[in-house]
């Protein structure tokens, strides 16, 4: 395993290869014979299934329910919305045949589900009784990426997509941005990632929506990923299929819409944000188990006071895991390491003569010496201080990352010798949004609303509408 360990590519010399390192050598992942997609092993899965409860939790607080809709869209179904269709078809997979014989019509194979959920709204929502409709959908969607990498972009994407239907355009806007708000508070407290939430540009936002809201996070390398998005549609889907209902005053409304969105990228954004040279790094609150229990020899008294401290952490409902293989202790660690326990509980027969455990924590490798009494007070302790550290590590590094540019030539200089984000003024026209990434490389990530801009734009000179962030992105 410490050969294995010193084969993890460092991420300071290839980002890239560290990552795919990271991926294989953790065991979240194995590359699959259908091209572009991924096997996602029992370790990897398990992280996605904490993600998936924990948001799912507080979906159901809120009040949706979870509904599954069919995989395959009948290709007339999806060109109701034209807008909508043009953004996706560049990336759909379709059906033509069904066994040997040809479909009278082809079947697009989900890329998104908007149209599904709409075709049966039209069908079921007729009064303001029936609203507001609260829908939430765990699924697989499938996009035909040209360019595939584990977790980040895959030609099959497990994911999570909300649908609500609203009375009032007021009550649909204050979906989109509570909704929004569940994935920031989830990212920054759950995966301890610093992220930045902003409002897509015109260009940038989802097709078929008003308004698109996106919560981006800041890899290790500086470059974006987009972690999560909530789009505000309006009326322009119920338009378009025709959903209508009855007001209080027995008029026919269409109703207001919304729709938001996560995936297993924030897995990707977790590796890239926290993982360091010796493996991955979890924060505690998301990771699969949260101690690693490793007894030194095969001596039956440390056996039993392993299985001792496993039964009490149960009881804390603390995830754990022995390690009671034949390999050698420093094998063991460095397994532990690439597999980012949080934290890592060492006991031999020393250990037993003296009373204590070692604790080695994952983020720092600091080695704490705790009384065998003290065990179950300290780790919960231990846990989240390890989560904090996580944050705050990455917010710090963040933030020396974080660029202004007052003039156009700043900016260039900005993007051509430094990684991150670039904040302008902005004049709001997609000329210069343009411009930005044709000469430069850099797309906008998002526009922070609660800034205002106080000054010229920098591309045009015109007055500046925006505060905005650019950057690269994955």
């Amino acid at each position: 395993m410490k050969e294995q360990v010193r084969d993890i590519t460092s991420r300071d010399v290839d980002f890239a290869t560290w990552y795919t390192d990271i991926v294989k050598k953790a065991d979240l992942v194995d590359y699959s014979s259908v091209k572009g997609s991924m096997i996602i092993r029992p370790y990897g899965y398990a992280i996605w299934e904490n993600i998936k409860s924990e948001l799912d939790q507080e979906f159901k607080r809120l009040g949706h329910q979870n509904i599954q809709m069919p995989m395959f869209i009948p290709e007339s179904l999806l060109n109701v919305e034209k807008e909508h269709v043009e953004g996706f078809a560049p990336e759909v997979a379709w059906v033509t045949h069904g066994g040997s014989e040809p479909l009278e019509e082809r079947l697009c194979v989900r890329p998104t589900s908007e149209v599904l959920f709409c075709d049966h709204f039209k069908k079921i929502i007729k009064s303001y009784r029936d609203l507001p409709l609260l829908y939430n959908q765990w699924c697989t969607i499938v996009r035909w990426e040209r360019t595939t990498r584990p977790f980040l972009r895959s030609r099959e994407i497990l994911w999570q997509e909300g649908h609500t239907m609203h009375a009032t355009r007021e009550e649909a806007l204050e979906e989109t941005k509570k909704m929004l708000k569940v994935y920031e508070d989830f990212q920054r407290n759950i995966l301890a990632l610093p992220v930045i939430v902003g409002k897509k540009t015109e260009k940038e936002k989802f097709a078929g929506a008003e308004t698109t809201y996106t919560i981006e996070a800041m890899m290790y390398d500086g470059v974006a990923l987009q972690n999560g998005t909530s789009h505000y549609f309006g009326q322009g889907f119920a338009k378009a299929f025709g959903i209508e209902y009855l007001n209080k005053e027995n008029k026919l409304e269409n109703p207001y819409q919304t729709s938001w969105g996560v995936t297993t990228r924030m897995i990707g954004a977790i590796i890239m944000t926290h993982s360091d040279d010796r493996g991955l790094v979890l924060p505690p609150r998301i990771a699969p188990i949260k101690v690693n229990l490793i007894p030194i020899g095969n001596d039956e008294a440390v056996l039993n006071k392993i299985n001792e401290i496993k039964n009490n952490l149960d009881r804390e409902n603390v995830t754990n895991t022995i390690d009671n293989s034949d390999k050698t202790p420093g094998f063991k660690f460095a397994e532990s390491e690439v597999k980012g326990y949080p934290i890592r509980l060492e006991l031999g027969r020393r250990d037993m003569e003296q009373g204590h455990v070692t604790l080695v924590r994952r983020d720092t490798l600091e080695k704490i010496e705790v009384p065998f009494g003290k065990i179950t007070e300290t780790i919960p302790s231990l846990l989240d201080q390890i989560q904090d550290n996580l944050y705050n590590r990455a917010l710090e590094r963040r933030n020396t990352m974080l660029y202004k540019a007052n003039t156009y030539e700043e900016f260039k200089d900005i993007a051509q010798n430094k990684s991150g984000f670039i904040k302008i003024n902005w004049c709001g026209d997609r000329a210069c949004e343009d411009k930005i990434k044709d000469e430069t490389g850099l797309k906008s990530r998002c526009i922070l609303e609660e800034e205002q801009s106080n000054g010229n734009c920098i591309v045009c000179g015109k007055t500046g509408k925006h505060k905005i962030y650019f950057g690269r992105q994955y």
